[in-house]
């Protein structure tokens, strides 16, 4: 039996029962740990910062994933429209997060770059969240740590996860 879900930017994507069954589980597990979630999103709130921002920001940290420079690359990693993210990029410019450095083989590009404080925020707001789900973990029994890890351990084989693995372990350092 297929379904139909939406993915990314609207397109509709064809889903098995199984999928879809999955995908309500680990949902609950993302609502049901949301209360962790709470110190992260009183540090988003007291930022300043909206959700797109975040993003943003996220996507300029060190390592990241193919180190996005350009508004363009920035769009493409977050799935958010140019106009879109060059609105988040001026806001960011203005608080000071974010500077537009000249590139120097074509001058008519800006490579975006955290500034110090941009960089603080962005470990902070990763440090935070980090902190949240490992609260949740730790209320967690010994079987089911070791069934979270075996399952976690699982999604690592798949590349783009162990490649934000380790984008995260190096943001955190």
């Amino acid at each position: 039996m297929e379904g139909t879900a939406t993915a990314t930017r609207g397109q509709p994507v064809k889903t098995d029962a199984e999928a879809r069954e999955i995908a309500h589980r680990l949902a609950a597990v993302m609502y049901g740990t949301g209360t962790t979630a709470g110190e992260f999103l009183r540090t988003l709130e007291e930022s300043g910062l909206t959700l797109t921002q975040c993003k943003v920001l996220t996507a300029l940290a060190p390592g990241a994933q193919g180190e996005p420079k350009a508004a363009k690359d920035i769009a493409a990693r977050t799935g958010a429209s140019l106009p879109t993210v060059s609105r988040a990029v001026d806001v960011l410019v203005r608080g000071g997060l974010v500077r537009r450095d000249e590139d120097a083989d074509d001058r008519r590009v800006r490579n975006l770059v955290l500034t110090d404080e941009g960089e603080r925020l962005v470990r902070q707001l990763l440090a935070t969240r980090m902190d949240g789900l490992a609260i949740f973990i730790a209320d967690l029994t010994q079987p089911q740590r070791r069934k979270l890890s075996a399952a976690v351990d699982a999604l690592l084989e798949r590349e783009e996860i162990a490649t934000a693995y380790r984008e995260l372990k190096e943001d955190l350092k």
